[in-house]
């Protein structure tokens, strides 16, 4: 086992201690704001992340979102399921394991049209070595994780 798989194995044990109670139905920092004040919108607009502008915001599923504009917004309160990450904004890669841990908005990736976020850009190259098979592991287990 390499040094980096290993760190990464150790890594996730820890999160998944941590992780035995229920995850909030969306990951937040310790201000509320979902995908650490990243622009969710702008993943999908400008195909990369973008920092939102703390006086753009909308409060969805308990957190606060920000957004570089108010298009983005306006876009986002109109279809917030479209443009929220998956998994709650978790690691998608975690979620695929049956536990959570937080993500980095610089490891992101979109899959037929979803927003997808890692713990880092590391654990991202594992997650997409086969992102159509961990994407399903992930839906299996979201519900149950954020429901315990």
């Amino acid at each position: 086992m390499t040094t980096a798989r290993i760190r990464i194995a150790l890594l996730f044990a820890l999160a998944a201690a941590v992780s035995a109670v229920a995850a909030d139905p969306v990951n937040t920092n310790w201000r509320g704001l979902a995908i650490k004040g990243y622009d969710t919108v702008a993943y999908f607009t400008e195909s990369k992340p973008v920092e939102g502008d703390a006086k753009i915001t909308f409060e969805w599923m308990g957190a606060k979102w920000r957004f570089a504009s108010t298009e983005n917004r306006d876009a986002f309160a109109k279809e917030p399921e479209r443009y929220a990450p998956q998994f709650g904004g978790y690691c998608a890669w975690a979620v695929s394991q049956n536990y959570t841990a937080d993500a980095d908005p610089q490891a992101w990736k979109i899959v037929d049209g979803k927003l997808y976020l890692n713990y880092n850009k590391e654990v991202q190259q594992t997650w997409e070595k086969d992102a159509s098979g961990n994407i399903a592991k992930g839906e299996e287990n979201w519900p149950k994780l954020k429901d315990k």
